[in-house]
Order: C-alpha cells, then sequence, then structure tokens
C-alpha cells in the first residue's frame, strides 16, 4: 500500500463528522490494483457506496451529494483533481464511496445530406456542445431538457434538412 494512500485515510478519518463526510480529494480509481482488491471485500461485505453524478457535476470541484445509502457529502477538490467514473473519494476499512457516472441522454439527429450535415456539425461545435458521430447521425450529448436543444436547432428540423432519430435507449 502507498504511503499516500494510508495519509489520505487518515485524513479522511479526520475530515469524517456526524453523518456528513467532508472529501477534499480523490483517494484514487477504483480500477487501480491497490485499490480493486479492497473495495471487492468491501463490495461483498456491504460496505461500499456510491455517488451518481452527472457529466455536467463531474466538472465541478465543489458539490454536495447523497450517496445511495443516504450519506451525505461535502466534495471541496483541488482544481488539479477531476470527479470520473470509479473515481474513489473516501475509503477506510469497513467504508468506501465510489463515483458512479449517470446514464448519459443523447439527442440524435440524421442530416438529408451533405450540406446539413457540414452545417449542423458548424453549429453544434460553435454551441460547445459534446458530440458523437454515428454512422451518419450526430449524437448530442443532453446536459438538459432536450426542448432546449430542439429550440435552438428548430431551423434545421422545421425545414427537413435535419430530423430526430428515436433510438433504443429512448434518446
Amino acid at each position: 500500500m502507498s504511503e499516500s494512500l494510508l495519509k489520505s485515510e487518515v485524513s479522511y478519518t479526520l475530515l469524517a463528522s456526524g453523518t456528513m463526510l467532508k472529501i477534499d480529494h480523490i483517494v484514487g480509481m477504483a480500477s487501480e490494483p491497490s485499490l480493486a482488491g479492497r473495495l471487492h471485500r468491501l463490495e461483498h461485505a456491504g460496505g461500499v457506496e456510491y455517488v451518481t453524478l452527472s457529466e455536467m457535476d463531474t466538472q465541478r470541484h465543489r458539490l454536495r451529494v447523497l450517496t445511495d445509502r443516504g450519506t451525505e457529502c461535502a466534495i471541496t477538490l483541488p482544481r488539479t483533481q477531476h470527479l470520473s467514473d470509479g473515481a474513489v473519494l473516501y475509503l477506510d476499512p469497513a467504508r468506501a464511496v465510489v463515483v458512479r457516472m449517470a446514464e448519459q441522454r443523447w439527442l440524435v439527429l440524421e442530416p438529408a445530406d451533405v450540406a446539413a450535415a457540414v452545417e449542423l456539425g458548424y453549429f453544434a461545435g460553435n454551441m460547445h456542445w459534446k458530440v458523437e458521430f454515428d454512422r451518419g447521425r450526430l449524437r448530442i450529448a443532453l446536459q438538459g431538457p432536450v426542448e432546449n436543444y430542439l429550440e435552438r436547432l428548430a431551423h434545421f428540423t422545421s425545414g427537413g434538412r435535419v430530423k430526430r432519430v428515436q433510438e433504443a435507449d429512448g434518446a
């Protein structure tokens, strides 16, 4: 076990007060061999709690959240650390708190032709939307109500240059 891991466990133990955990740094990633075994044992003992975060929340450094078991966590991370799927926020011999990403919702659009595809891509880029390309379709990661996106895309969809595609996952 690394010296930094031992230090973070002591720090977390000292910072835990009452029912709220005050988390000031990330212990490590659940996939790291030094943590995976301990998390596996804790999982079997019922000692792992999960915090489900949206993509937008992972960009924040200060937030208050509840774990799946109701433990309140006050997270204040340094600017050099970033929340992500599998980040271990708390670890002691009896309990761990791990980040899980909420399932990403997507708006899937299919341009009618190459010109519409180029213009749609240019527009999405100017909006700084996170996108993926999939078999001629543009997938936009939703970070708010889908109606907000559709309103901004109305000049594409109303003229039939772009159509919304419903995927099996309900996007």
